[in-house]
């Protein structure tokens, strides 16, 4: 028999205790689930690991589903929505889950959404849009074109990266912008050498319009890539971390604070984690 996943259900105070037990029911997977008992078992008869004390319980918990995960107890990591706010306040260094997660798996991972129409990967994550650029670097954007070009195979192979430019319409030849010229070209260039098949960079607006079954979209920033993903496909798409030791996928929305303990949050996404965590797991 396949090992248990592994899920955690996020802020205890947000929906992802309500979606992680709907969505368990739902499915019928196997997983430990590792959180706060109370505000899991509220919405279900769900047995429920509680991490150590001393820090904030969704940031323990990882901590604990991590070493699961490489320790072979687990077969992969599902993790529910925080609340970044929330946790910055209590101490909470890291702008998220991905950021968090190579820092405990020592590992450089590449954030990556699929499930939908699009499949979506980011060369930059929780950035101010004024130091996108800054952080753009050549190093950073061959690191994210290898990491998405050989996660991306376990799923469609081969893969097609389409590469966005940053600046609009991929900078119309230096008018617009010269990342294009000598960053984001020059990556596609080596990735192309490598044996990897790339079309870019072009304009954001032609990638997402031209998108097929085996492409897979490189946005150069958060929203860039996930204003119309979410557009499209929200509900249905995965957030999958590409390049870490162990799976891990996750919810593609947030705490729903407004609706959160209302028993009306829609569990699709979490559904579409488990699924995605699982089908990576046998792959």
């Amino acid at each position: 028999m396949s090992l248990p996943l592994v899920v955690t259900p996020g802020d205890p105070r947000g929906i992802g205790p309500e979606v992680t037990v709907k969505a368990l029911q739902q499915t019928g997977e196997r997983a430990f689930v590792i959180g706060d008992a109370a505000a899991v078992q509220r919405w279900g008869d769900v047995d429920v690991l509680e991490p150590p004390k001393g820090e904030p319980v969704e940031v323990a918990s990882l901590r604990l589903a991590v070493q699961m995960c490489l320790d072979g107890r687990a077969a992969g990591l599902v993790t529910g929505p925080i609340h970044k706010a929330r946790l910055a306040k209590q101490g909470f260094e890291y702008p998220g889950h991905t950021t968090f997660l190579g820092k405990l798996t020592g590992a450089r991972p590449v954030m990556g959404f699929v499930g939908g129409r699009f499949r979506v990967a980011l060369a930059t994550v929780h950035v101010p849009l004024s130091q996108v650029s800054e952080v753009l670097t050549p190093e950073r954007l061959d690191h994210t074109l290898a990491v998405a070009a050989q996660s991306i195979r376990v799923l469609v192979d081969p893969p097609r990266l389409l590469v966005c430019g940053l600046n609009p319409h991929a900078g119309d030849d230096g008018l617009l912008g010269r990342e294009e010229i000598e960053i984001i070209g020059p990556a596609c260039e080596r990735a192309r050498r490598a044996g990897i098949e790339v079309v870019g960079p072009i304009s954001a607006e032609t990638a997402f319009r031209v998108a097929g079954e085996r492409d897979l979209i490189v946005a150069m920033y958060h929203d860039q890539g996930l204003v119309p993903l979410k557009c499209v496909d929200f509900g249905r798409s995965v957030n999958w971390t590409m390049g870490l030791p162990i799976i891990r996928t996750s919810v593609d929305h947030g705490t729903a604070d407004d609706i959160a303990g209302k028993g009306v949050a829609d569990p699709s996404s979490m559904v579409a984690a488990l699924r995605l965590a699982r089908q990576l797991a046998h792959s």
